[in-house]
């Protein structure tokens, strides 16, 4: 049986990236798929017919994880859809690296992330939190960073690390007051050949990076989804409060 058999599943920001990643694979193992997005309907669209394609169930649908109406809305829209939310996955972040974000300004930035990131994660949690103590049963995943709490150089990276750790610390006080009818874990990737890492970084700072990677390469989104698959199955049943990383090892260096 498929490890996520029977499951539905929320997750946000599925459009593309780690998160249409983790859409593909869940619906893969079984589970029904909400992809949500906040302005790339089409993609979110896109995503949701390869599932369909493939014989699963998805359904893209719009909300701004950042606003509490709307957060409650998709909540609501998800169990219309799928009759239940068994596992929520807070993948939503926001762009502060490519295209005109990068030339935002630090607050702007910050700003964004806090909206986004951390406030997001928190809304989404809440909501998702009460609907399954509700139920008796949950699962709920959060997206950190694998430096949040070891820190690595630049200012970029000041400002993830700052809003992914407090991702990380949420996380782990919401598993301590959602257990055990609850499970809320993290998931830290790494280097991931995303948007970014193909468009926004130069050739010269990529090697750089890849030579930092004991396992010498970028990870790929698929791989952050095969781990998103474990903590959403029964597999790691035993597991709350955790921090998995997906880095390559980047955070031993």
């Amino acid at each position: 049986m498929p490890a996520l058999q029977d499951k539905a599943a929320v997750i946000t920001g599925a459009s593309s990236g780690i998160g249409k990643a983790i859409a593909l694979a869940y619906a893969a193992a079984g589970a029904q798929v909400i992809v949500n997005y906040r302005r790339s309907q089409a993609a979110a669209r896109q995503v949701a017919d390869e599932i369909a394609r493939r014989g699963g169930q998805a359904w893209a649908v719009q909300a701004d994880i950042s606003r509490q109406q709307e957060v409650e809305s998709l909540l609501a829209e998800a169990i219309r859809r799928m009759g239940q939310v068994d596992i929520w996955v807070n993948n939503a972040g926001a762009d502060i690296l490519t295209a005109g974000n990068a030339g935002q300004s630090r607050l702007e930035k910050l700003h964004a992330l806090l909206q986004v990131d951390l406030q997001g994660t928190m809304l989404c949690s809440w909501a998702a939190a009460a609907y399954m103590q509700a139920r008796g049963a949950g699962n709920i995943i959060n997206m950190s960073w694998d430096q949040a709490l070891q820190g690595y150089q630049g200012e970029n990276p000041q400002l993830f690390a700052a809003v992914k750790a407090g991702i990380t610390a949420f996380s782990k006080s919401l598993a301590r007051t959602a257990g055990p009818a609850i499970r809320v874990n993290t998931l830290a990737p790494g280097w991931i050949q995303t948007a970014f890492a193909e468009s926004g970084m130069d050739a010269n700072y990529y090697r750089q990076r890849c030579a930092e990677i004991p396992l010498g390469r970028f990870g790929r989104p698929e791989e952050v989804a095969a781990a998103a698959v474990f903590l959403a199955s029964e597999d790691s049943a035993y597991m709350t409060g955790a921090v998995l990383n997906v880095g390559g090892g980047f955070n031993l260096c």
